[in-house]
């Protein structure tokens, strides 16, 4: 099942959706970001997107007027990758992306889409969102890309040191977000760990262990990273770190594997003649495992829509990014998520360690 590209909200009775973008954003920004932004909405006029940031600098990406669906917000500041993320949240109040996580609560957008610092754009989600009733940590979660079709793996990089307690919650939003999102039936859960045998993983694998096995999900037990290519689980969870390594090594290898490709296809003599004969199918491969179309991760449990892409996202990506933003911020995913957790008395909770470093 190859991933679907973003499409634009099509009920023409709907209220505009506005999405925010997070301009100075990623190591490309402002101008592949702003460009990127502006290519998707010149084939999806029917979504307002606010580009925010600095105004000079983003008019210099310009090629003419900007279009009547799109103004500019003015942000004087910006995160930069090296800051420290909630300091400096705290510290630059007319960062960028502060600034679009206040539309949102102003009610002036309904999403937020950045590249930037990913602490950042959590620590900032907390601060003026805050986290959805019942949720203690919110989790980035992305659609992995296998053989049979995507599962949803988080966390992938909100908040690191996860507790047994916040694994099992998780669990519950990834399920939530599986099946009223992405329209998988009784979805099943596993946790991913260094063995399958249940009584393997460190602690908190095994205190996650025991709260699922105590609800009502559909879990299934550990899977190790062997298994992530053949689609394990619908919904797999784990801590951040070990999430962020596991989807940068995936995306990393994908793309060694076709660099390899290209080189032999270049050898000659026989290299560019097996290339006439595999395009087909070389072509149909990739495009399955294209993680650009996937458009970004969405940050779970917050009370507001906001999607986190990758750092080095170049205008394609950003492209994918807006348009998967603007379909989550129609599906009203925050909403979803607060009326299951609501409704759920079994979700198991924890404390609050404060907005994450």
């Amino acid at each position: 099942m190859d991933p679907a590209p973003a499409e634009g909200p099509s009920d023409p009775t709907a209220r505009r959706v506005r999405v925010a973008i997070d301009a100075m954003g990623g190591d490309h920004a402002p101008g592949e970001v702003v460009r990127g932004a502006l290519d998707w909405t010149a084939e999806h006029p029917d979504v307002d997107l606010l580009l925010v940031g600095d105004e000079a600098r983003i008019r210099t990406q310009l090629e003419g007027d900007l279009p009547g669906q799109v103004r500019i917000v003015q942000a004087a500041q910006s995160v930069a990758m090296e800051e420290h993320p909630a300091a400096a949240v705290r510290r630059k109040r007319d960062a960028s992306i502060n600034v679009c996580m206040r539309l949102v609560r102003n009610g002036e957008a309904d999403a937020v889409v950045t590249a930037g610092h990913t602490g950042a754009g959590v620590a900032s989600s907390i601060l003026h969102l805050g986290r959805l009733r019942g949720v203690d940590r919110p989790a980035l979660a992305v659609q992995m890309l296998t053989d049979r079709g995507p599962f949803v793996l988080l966390d992938i990089g909100a908040t690191t040191d996860s507790t047994g307690l916040n694994l099992a919650q998780y669990a519950h939003m990834g399920v939530i977000y599986a099946s009223r999102v992405l329209g998988v039936a009784d979805p099943s859960v596993a946790l991913l760990s260094i063995g399958e045998e249940g009584g393997k993983g460190e602690a908190r694998v095994q205190e996650a262990t025991s709260a699922l096995l105590a609800s009502d999900l559909r879990f299934v037990g550990n899977v190790e990273g062997k298994d992530l290519p053949r689609h394990p689980a619908d919904v797999v969870v784990c801590d951040a770190s070990v999430g962020n390594v596991t989807i940068k090594f995936f995306e990393g290898l994908s793309t060694l594997i076709f660099d390899m490709l290209r080189e032999e296809f270049h050898r000659p003599p026989l290299g560019p003649l097996g290339y006439l004969f595999m395009r087909p199918g070389l072509a149909r491969i990739r495009r399955r495992f294209d993680y650009e179309r996937l458009g970004g991760a969405p940050l779970l449990g917050v009370n507001g829509t906001v999607l986190i892409t990758h750092g080095r996202a170049k205008r394609r990506m950003i492209g994918f990014a807006v348009g998967v933003t603007a379909v989550a911020a129609g599906a009203r995913i925050p909403e979803r998520i607060a009326e299951a957790l609501a409704a759920e008395p079994r979700v198991p909770t924890a404390p609050v360690d404060g907005v994450p470093a």
